[in-house]
């Protein structure tokens, strides 16, 4: 559930704006500053086209930071960094237009208090580490147009505290919203299996079950037939209950919703509570490897046998492993098949583990059935 007014789209607005006020109070408080000690100015008009162009600035920068255009996030990172290399820029006309007096009193730089305002932008755009940068380029152009460390102290850590402050808030603000997204799409992917599953209990599921029923009653053919219908029941309930594997914004999906929708009569899928999200086209290789699998099984030891799939996802790596019970796979029937030119398994399962970086082997043996076993660490992905 989300809060009236909040936009999940565009989680970042609210501290845009504020900073984007924040700009033009401080802006009003430095001009007052400058205006009202003018005739101390060396170059009076010098202050003053320094006070022009930050105004033209902040009005120039404001319109783009309000914005809100496809790209808006990445436009504006760009400015916030170009808004650093302005505000550097403003204070280094301090030692052009105040006099030897006011740098030796440690005068405000040029632009006070607004220079601060870049600093925020770029922990916004760009989270803490933005910040970081930005108060530590702001605060090396503090000490070296006033060179008053020691004066300038209080202000460099004011810096970085909001710095680090804004950023934090922006880092949170952004996952918080990756999360309402999610759920929302959760919420909303639910409704529609349900919506669905009402739709298709009342027809495709009632014929499939009678099939399977009338087929085991019927034996030969028939019973195959009803087999057939049987797991098309079990895997049709399994979607319309968990759902398919969606891509999210970041270009991933579900490895473990992805295989549970392999399950059936015969097939046991055992996967984690909590998403194993990996790339989609990762999570694509996977799961054909893992049908391939499934199909060896259905066609070397029998159509109606038992196969079990487990997931595991441990210490940044999945393991994914194919089970079976049948009479195993004799020694050096693999590299035989790979001879004669059967490459399905050289090719669509070694190859594809092997094109993705990880690692699949074969437990096998004389009446212990056959077990493939992939790993994959997940940075490999």
């Amino acid at each position: 559930m989300t809060l009236p007014g909040a936009d999940v789209e565009h989680p970042l607005e609210p501290l845009w704006r504020g900073m984007l006020v924040y700009r033009v109070l401080t802006l009003l408080s430095s001009a007052a500053g400058v205006l009202l000690s003018l005739d101390a100015y060396a170059s009076g008009a010098g202050a003053v086209g320094v006070l022009v162009v930050m105004a033209a600035w902040t009005a120039g920068s404001g319109y783009v930071y309000l914005r809100r255009p496809a790209a808006a996030d990445e436009r504006r990172g760009r400015l916030a960094v170009l808004d650093v290399v302005v505000t550097v820029a403003v204070m280094a006309s301090t030692p052009l237009v105040q006099t030897p007096a006011q740098l030796a009193a440690d005068a405000p730089v040029m632009g006070s208090i607004w220079t601060s305002g870049a600093v925020l932008a770029c922990a916004i755009a760009f989270g803490v580490p933005g910040g970081i940068v930005g108060a530590a380029a702001v605060s090396a152009a503090l000490v070296g147009f006033q060179a008053e460390l020691a004066a300038e102290l209080p202000d460099m850590q004011l810096l970085a505290l909001a710095g680090l402050t804004i950023g934090f808030a922006s880092t949170v603000l952004r996952r918080s919203a990756e999360r309402v997204r999610r759920a929302v799409a959760s919420e909303a992917a639910m409704a529609e299996r349900e919506r669905l599953a009402r739709a298709v209990h009342d027809g495709v599921l009632q014929v499939l079950g009678y099939v399977r029923r009338r087929g085991a009653e019927l034996g030969g053919s028939a019973g195959q037939l009803g087999t057939l219908a049987g797991e098309q029941e079990v895997a049709l309930r399994t979607l319309l209950t968990t759902g398919s594997a969606p891509v999210d914004g970041n270009g991933r999906r579900d490895l473990a919703a992805a295989l549970r929708v392999l399950a059936s009569a015969r097939v046991t899928v055992s996967t984690p509570a909590h998403p194993v999200e990996l790339p989609a086209h990762t999570v694509d290789e996977l799961v054909a490897v893992v049908g391939a699998a499934l199909a060896n099984v259905a066609l070397h030891v029998g159509a109606d046998a038992p196969a079990w799939v487990l997931l595991e996802d441990v210490g940044g790596r999945v393991e994914i492993s194919v089970r079976d019970e049948g009479p195993g796979i004799p020694a050096g029937r693999l590299e035989a098949a790979e001879a004669e030119g059967r490459l399905g398994v050289a090719r669509s399962m070694r190859g594809r583990v092997r094109d993705l970086g990880g690692t699949i082997t074969c437990d096998t043996g004389p009446d212990r059935g056959t077990e493939w076993i992939i790993e994959l660490a997940e940075d490999r992905a």
